[in-house]
């Protein structure tokens, strides 16, 4: 199960740097993909094998010139809430502040594991400060240095022991089946949906918690479907009005993504796509999830001819670009228009996700296409692709080319490899991962 970190801190405490810190070694692995980091306040990271998410708090505050106490107080709150562990940042030169006293004193009041941060430690002198932040009464201070890497693997060491240990126990209860999240920023009627599908008739509906605290794993089972929706609590609890809603249900979708199979992001029909929109988006994508956009709220819209809907659609499409190849359903929760085509389609994503093709088939369609348009040279060298086969028991359809020269496959051609694939097998609503190797 994926553990998320919530790191906080009053502003001006490198809480960002130690952010960049922590998922820049994934970030420069993983995100090959144009255009994923725009959200700063979000990333995967990777130690010793395991993985997990990092939210930098500081990346939502709003109004970052005039950062107000009780912002960063309603911060601390939220991520002991959401979290797993949080990681509590102070500034070592500047020493405690009244606000870091505050803080301190929220988070002895949670139950959640918390790590007193020291950073700015940049060089060895500096550790002997740190011991002023015992008076915080958070144990142990662990001196970092975010901007040079000092102490950061000692940091994780100790992180990955304070995860929660991993009950999957309750996970392996649930049958085989596909889990799909229902997310989307507020109000674009995430709940209508879920509403309009398990309606009153609450019988067809088995609540299984989830290993994560605030997953709860709903039973559909009707209209020739089988699946589990994986309710977050977010659909339940209200925020209350004074919450950042922004980061608010950007921390609440990631719990839901990470837990599901395929997503149904919800837009609101009337709005179009907004920036928070974008945020989930490359958070589905980090997290290799299958994608099924619903833009809800149909009914509202004045303009249904084709021509709009053919217009909206490719508005859509290029604001997600370079990830093109998923479905667009406009529905409408209200009237249940269309509700049941976003099943049909998330039903034939999450069958993408898992769907397997033959080497013979891959080599006898790409060889020959390969041949006729090879990758172009680079500095007068000729790379030559030998053999292509997918991997087993992968997360998302993940092909391996063998190549004598696998560096200089650039991009461009990478991506048309993937589209030649795309057009050839349903890969609709599903990330494909493309490799090369040496043979």
């Amino acid at each position: 199960m994926g553990n998320i970190v919530a790191i906080v801190g009053r502003p001006n405490v490198g809480k960002s740097t130690l952010f960049n810190r922590l998922t820049q070694s994934r970030r420069a692995i993983v995100n090959e993909e144009a255009g994923t980091t725009r959200d700063r306040q979000y990333g995967k990271c990777e130690w010793n094998g395991r993985e997990f998410s990092v939210i930098d708090t500081g990346g939502w505050v709003v109004n970052s010139t005039d950062v107000f106490e009780d912002e960063i107080k309603r911060q601390v709150v939220l991520a002991i809430e959401e979290a797993d562990v949080v990681m509590f940042v102070v500034d070592v030169q500047g020493g405690i502040t009244d606000l870091d006293v505050e803080v301190a004193e929220i988070l002895r009041r949670g139950t959640k594991p918390v790590m007193l941060v020291c950073n700015k430690v940049d060089h060895f002198d500096l550790q002997y400060q740190a011991t002023e932040f015992y008076s915080l009464g958070l144990g142990d201070p662990y001196i970092v240095s975010a901007i040079n890497g000092l102490g950061s693997g000692d940091l994780l060491d100790e992180l990955l022991s304070r995860f929660p240990a991993d009950s999957t126990a309750a996970e392996e209860n649930l049958e085989e089946l596909p889990r799909l999240a229902v997310v989307g920023r507020p109000n674009a009627g995430k709940s209508s949906l879920i509403n309009a599908l398990i309606g009153e008739n609450r019988t067809i509906v088995t609540d299984i918690a989830g290993t994560t605290r605030d997953s709860i794993y709903l039973r559909f089972n009707k209209f020739n479907h089988d699946f589990y929706l994986v309710d977050t609590a977010g659909i339940r609890k209200k925020a209350k009005v004074n919450e950042d809603l922004e980061y608010y249900s950007v921390v609440r979708s990631i719990r839901a993504i990470e837990n599901s199979d395929v997503c149904i992001l919800m837009l609101d029909g009337t709005r179009g796509l907004e920036g928070q929109d974008l945020n989930i988006f490359s958070i589905i994508q980090k997290n290799k999830k299958g994608l099924v956009v619903c833009v809800n709220k149909w009914d509202l819209v004045t303009d249904k001819t084709p021509a709009h809907m053919k217009a909206y659609e490719k508005a859509i499409r290029d604001r997600l670009a370079p990830f093109t190849d998923f479905p667009i359903i406009f529905a409408s929760a209200l009237t249940k228009q269309r509700i049941l085509k976003v099943l049909d389609m998330a039903a034939r994503v999450y069958g993408n996700k898992r769907r397997k093709v033959p080497t013979a088939k891959l080599n006898d369609f790409l060889l020959p296409l390969i041949g006729a348009y090879p990758p172009p040279s680079w500095k007068g060298k000729y790379v030559k692709i030998k053999y292509v086969t997918q991997l087993p028991d992968t997360q998302v359809p993940t092909f391996v080319f063998f190549a004598n020269l696998p560096q200089y496959v650039k991009e461009p051609y990478r991506r048309f490899l993937e589209n030649k694939i795309r057009a050839q097998w349903d890969f609709l609503g599903t990330p494909v991962q493309l490799f090369f190797r040496n043979k």
